[in-house]
């Protein structure tokens, strides 16, 4: 029988009795879509709408990310799969401690959002593809970074010099210019709460 090497884990307490201790259930919301979908400002209602209900919630977003735990690394599709596999770890975490976890990558492709969903767990993953159409992304950019990429400044730049895949089968999709802000907002929480009361 090999030996344990990782025995704290036999002695931490259970995520069972964390989320008895939070009185709700970690999961993650991963939403992806291009630059500009309208991710994280959909996120920050969500946020506010748990707390409100009394629900721990922690968005993480490209700022908050790449600003700390993910400094350094740049956009090559290297940098791409190495951010958001520490952001899935870390998201592991956080839904092993009881939270609602809002992650809010435009993570392009099938294939790194599943490495994300491995780690993190396919009970626990819920994916929002928010659908918004390249057009108005590029309206809506306030940083100018579409304008950017299209003058070749910017390298590797989803949607211009980049591709996105869209995802096939989301637990939701949004397209945040079809319906307003708050709906949207609401359609996600109505899914997290669907999932708090599911035994």
């Amino acid at each position: 029988m090999a030996e344990n090497i990782y025995p704290i884990y036999d002695r931490m307490m259970t995520r069972q009795e964390r989320e008895q201790l939070l009185g709700q259930k970690g999961m993650m919301v991963w939403m992806t879509g291009l630059s500009g979908s309208g991710k994280s400002t959909v996120a920050l209602g969500v946020e506010r709408e748990l707390h409100k209900r009394g629900l721990l919630c922690r968005l993480l977003d490209g700022d908050n990310i790449r600003d700390g735990i993910n400094r350094g690394l740049g956009f090559s599709p290297e940098d791409r799969r190495e951010n958001i596999r520490r952001i899935a770890e870390v998201g592991k975490l956080m839904v092993d401690t009881g939270i609602i976890t809002l992650a809010c990558f435009v993570s392009p492709t099938e294939e790194i959002r599943e490495m994300a969903r491995n780690i993190i767990g396919e009970k626990d993953f819920f994916e929002v593809y928010l659908s918004t159409p390249l057009s108005e992304c590029e309206r809506r950019d306030m940083k100018g970074l579409y304008a950017r990429a299209r003058r070749g400044e910017v390298k590797e730049f989803t949607g211009i010099s980049a591709p996105f895949e869209a995802p096939e089968h989301p637990a939701l999709a949004i397209d945040t210019t079809t319906t307003p802000l708050q709906e949207n907002v609401m359609k996600v929480v109505e899914m997290i709460l669907n999932q708090q009361t599911k035994e």
